[in-house]
């Protein structure tokens, strides 16, 4: 990860909402829960910064609870998963994960060739019930960009330097160091 330069909230909320309206017309909108994460994070101490980042940091992005966007099997347990291991889950899943999740299929099928946007991140879990069982509790945690980021990993456009935008809450040391060993949904050893 490297850091930009050090940014104040509505700079923050101000590029967001450019890229997110709330008032967008697609099926299972979020943006209006992603400003509130975003509101959440800004009570995290430390500040915010604009970040860069590369493939690794993305993988390494620890996600919490998502249920799919309403469908049969929840992408990511209350445990959370990092990118990655979201990203193997939905390949091994194949077809009959696709079956089971049309909404969060067809986001992740329509971003895959998106334009990169800024992604937003905490280095800590916000207050909301989705990061209440987070077994990782500090690090790169995703605040916005969840689909974004797996449909980028799944068609293998992330980029290997840190060239990726994004934002990020709370102290940068605290996610310059590694946060466990193991996977998110593991007990660290």
């Amino acid at each position: 990860m490297e850091i930009v330069t050090a940014v104040a909230y509505p700079e923050v909320h101000a590029a967001y909402l450019r890229d997110h309206p709330l008032e967008r017309a697609h099926e299972a909108n979020s943006n209006l829960y992603g400003e509130e994460s975003l509101e959440r994070a800004d009570r995290i101490p430390g500040g915010w910064r604009r970040i860069r980042l590369s493939r690794a940091d993305v993988l390494g992005v620890v996600l919490p609870w998502h249920l799919s966007e309403g469908g049969e099997l929840e992408l990511v347990p209350r445990s959370g998963l990092t990118v990655a291991e979201a990203a193997e889950r939905v390949r091994a899943g194949g077809a009959a994960w696709t079956a089971a999740n049309p909404v969060c299929a067809a986001k992740l099928q329509l971003l895959r060739w998106a334009p990169f946007t800024p992604v937003y991140l905490s280095t800590a879990p916000i207050g909301h019930p989705d990061y209440g069982d987070l077994k990782v509790r500090s690090g790169l945690i995703h605040l916005d960009g969840l689909h974004r980021m797996l449909a980028w990993e799944l068609a293998g456009r992330l980029p290997e330097r840190a060239l990726l935008d994004g934002y990020l809450a709370g102290d940068p040391r605290v996610a310059a160091v590694p946060a466990r060993q193991g996977r998110a949904g593991e007990n660290p050893a």
